[in-house]
């Protein structure tokens, strides 16, 4: 789930460690992320993990305004629980270790594949940039929550609700 939410939210650490249950728009599939810097921002996730990070703050007991990440006996995850992570998963597949593979890796492989399959402006919208910082064409250049959505639903298989099903389709139309 940890690295479902990665992938599909292209969240820091910090934003997946602030996640609250009250921070979880099931109608919609939004999350609120509240990441460095003190940006935040709605972030679109499929059906499938909204509805498993529903059960797990539910099975961990997960207070409404507190951390929704939690070991099985109630206790918040911490950073150290992602390091955690990445060693087991390094032991098991070595490549893992050898190539560096991290969350952060993981945000930044999300957002290039979305940069590439969609469009610089819905790369910068899902990673939550803000400001002049990226260049003055990304004064001009914008993205919307729905442009997000529709990344999202491409990179997870699965419709979402902000998409509307009248969305041009971002596919070229194979050749006869």
């Amino acid at each position: 789930m940890i690295l479902r939410l990665h992938i599909e939210t292209a969240c820091r650490r910090g934003g997946a460690l602030a996640l609250r249950p009250h921070d979880l728009d099931p109608d919609q599939c939004l999350v609120f992320l509240r990441e460095k810097d003190g940006t935040d921002r709605w972030q679109p996730v499929s059906p499938t993990l909204m509805r498993h990070l529903q059960e797990h703050a539910a099975q961990r007991h997960s207070p409404q305004s507190g951390q929704l990440l939690r070991y099985r006996n109630g206790k918040p995850i911490t950073a150290r629980r992602f390091d955690y992570l990445w060693n087991r998963v390094g032991e098991a597949l070595p490549w893992v270790a050898a190539q560096g593979i991290s969350m952060h890796w993981l945000r930044h492989t999300t957002l290039t594949w979305v940069e590439r399959t969609f469009s610089y402006a819905v790369a910068r919208e899902y990673a939550g940039h803000r400001g002049k910082a990226s260049g003055t064409t990304a004064t001009y250049v914008k993205s919307y929550l729905q442009e997000v959505a529709a990344a999202l639903s491409v990179l997870t298989s699965e419709p979402h609700p902000l998409v509307s099903a009248h969305q041009p389709s971002t596919h070229l139309p194979s050749a006869r």
